[in-house]
């Protein structure tokens, strides 16, 4: 049962929440089993209902029409609660096709008794039951009766998993996940106050909780916290009490501490991220929510007096607070991604093996800027401009960063084989680093956090050895590549018969024999003929034999007009 289930579930929606495709697919999935099995409920005209019985359990089959008529009812109830958010009334809805799928559930438990049934589709069969019916209580708020149906659900898949090999049992064990923090849930609200411990660390091993329990344990955690701020008046920072009187603030305050304590204990860099996020967002709700107490006026906002003291007001002071709180969480979380993505540098060659896109210098890089922007935004925090051991904690913190941005930045350089500039940036990371240690005396708690730089100081001497015997390798290379015998001059094959030389690319695909199309070349023009001996030929004289031309004058003029010819 479970298998027939998850594999559809994964396969037709639920994969990425989509419980309205999931539906649809059942309800063809049905159309298709009553037509083959000849079951189908009457014609066209005229609803004949039919019920699955023991004495017609003949193929399997039917019982898949149950199985798949309780999945169309669960997952038209959880499309409904995610459609409940925005539209209360469908609650009711949702309820009833809950009740609908435990009717459904009710019944496949029942045939499955049958004998024709092997034991253990029976004991799946009561869990799905159990299952249902527990998700049915958990949204009446009836905590005991769904711990109860809870753990009979669980305590069979545990017998399940126990009872079969380690491959069958992944689906059994990842049920049981499932269905633990909604029994620890039902266990705290019925009065056990240990389950809300449990429920954290269940939240932060799953990286993030879903289904029925992601809203109500999210509603929980701000429900224990607002009760806590009941009591919370004011904050101490940097050697200044400040009062608190915004729920909101009183809220992420009282939970800075568990965030904090949840990313540190977090497992994966997925969830680490996950939980970064959800604390950013947090502190910038409480930071809106203080803002909106300021005074318009921006003298007053930014340097209002408190008579000739000349400290700022205490809210702009929590709002520098806050500030400080959300620039050195956003710090943390690029200073997590850059080792990660240090860690991913080092496993360079695999990641190239795998056909994966590698991690460059370059992407570190752009981390260690932001961090820096962050680090000048916190020397500007109104109120803390006379604060001479923070303005110190924050240079030295400056200092750190850029000598690790430097060393990227070499690193780089070195990969396009740029040696002297790559040496350059490598003395300047020994530079910023001696300035850190000279300077760290009374700040080593705060320093602690921050990456190690004697561990750099270790790794730029190193790398300026290698980079010294790369470079001379690659004088050396270039100095062979200028040899005679390895000089390409750009001649074709058919040109250099006489010359010895070493052409890789004669067996390459772009090889070069002869020049085509070939160039222009002078040719002899068509020769011209002068006939020069006709300047030194004497002719005879033909005036005997050429007729006398008429005298011509005003005579001839006239008698030429008239006719007369002489």
């Amino acid at each position: 049962v479970l298998q027939i289930v998850k594999e559809s579930q994964q396969q037709h929606g639920l994969r990425h929440g989509d419980f309205q495709r999931y539906r649809g697919y059942c309800s063809r999935r049905l159309r298709r089993l009553r037509k083959t099995l000849n079951f189908k409920m009457g014609n066209r005209h005229k609803f004949t209902g039919k019920k699955v019985t023991e004495e017609i359990l003949s193929d399997n089959r039917y019982l898949l029409l149950i199985l798949m008529d309780a999945e169309r009812a669960w997952s038209y109830a959880m499309q409904l609660k995610q459609e409940a958010n925005t539209e209360p009334r469908k609650r009711f809805h949702l309820l009833s096709r809950l009740r609908k799928a435990v009717k459904h559930a009710e019944e496949l438990e029942r045939l499955c008794e049958s004998n024709r049934v092997d034991a253990k589709t029976k004991l799946e069969a009561q869990a799905y039951m159990a299952y249902l019916t527990g998700m049915l209580r958990f949204e009446h708020q009836e905590w005991k009766a769904a711990m109860e149906a809870f753990n009979k659900c669980k305590t069979i898949y545990e017998k399940l998993a126990n009872a079969f090999t380690e491959e069958q049992a992944v689906l059994y064990n990842q049920r049981v996940e499932e269905i633990s923090p909604n029994i620890r849930y039902c266990a705290y609200n019925i009065g056990d106050q240990s389950a809300m411990n449990e429920l954290m660390q269940m939240r932060l091993r799953s990286g993030g909780t879903e289904g029925l329990l992601a809203e109500k344990l999210e509603a929980l955690i701000t429900q224990t916290r607002a009760k806590q701020a009941a009591t919370m008046s004011e904050v101490e920072w940097r050697g200044r009490t400040v009062p608190v009187k915004i729920d909101k603030v009183r809220i992420f305050l009282l939970g800075l501490a568990d965030n904090e304590a949840a990313i540190a204990q977090a497992e994966n860099e997925e969830t680490k991220e996950r939980l970064f996020e959800s604390l950013l967002s947090e502190c910038r709700d409480a930071i809106q929510a203080v803002r909106e107490d300021l005074k318009p006026d921006q003298k007053q906002r930014e340097h209002s007096l408190e008579g000739d003291s000349g400290k700022v007001s205490n809210i702009q002071y929590l709002h520098s607070y806050l500030t400080y709180i959300k620039l050195s969480t956003a710090i943390k979380r690029n200073e997590s991604m850059a080792k990660a993505l240090q860690k991913a540098l080092l496993q360079q060659q695999r990641s190239e093996e795998d056909g994966k896109r590698s991690p460059r210098p370059q992407d570190l890089i752009r981390l260690y800027d932001i961090i820096l922007q962050n680090l000048v935004e916190l020397m500007q925090l109104p109120g803390l401009e006379e604060d001479k051991n923070f303005q110190k904690e924050i240079g030295l913190k400056t200092l750190v960063y850029k000598a690790y941005r430097c060393f990227f930045i070499a690193q780089s350089y070195v990969l396009v084989k740029k040696w002297s500039e790559a040496l350059v940036l490598y003395e300047r990371v020994l530079k910023y680093a001696s300035e850190v240690q000279a300077g760290a005396g009374a700040f080593t708690n705060s320093l602690k956090e921050l990456p190690d730089v004697q561990d750099l100081i270790t790794q730029v001497n190193a790398e300026k050895y290698s980079l010294q015997a790369a470079a001379i390798l690659d004088a050396n290379d270039n100095h062979e590549t200028e040899s005679p015998s390895q000089v390409k001059d750009g001649k074709p094959l058919s040109e250099r018969f006489e010359t010895f030389c070493l052409d890789p690319s004669l067996v390459s695909k772009q090889v070069s024999l002869v020049h085509f199309p070939p160039g222009f070349q002078p040719i002899p023009c068509k020769p011209l003929f002068f006939d020069l001996a006709l300047n030194h030929v004497t002719f005879p004289p033909l005036e005997d034999k050429v007729e006398q031309k008429a005298k011509s004058g005003l005579t001839g003029y006239i008698k030429g007009i008239f006719g007369f010819k002489s």
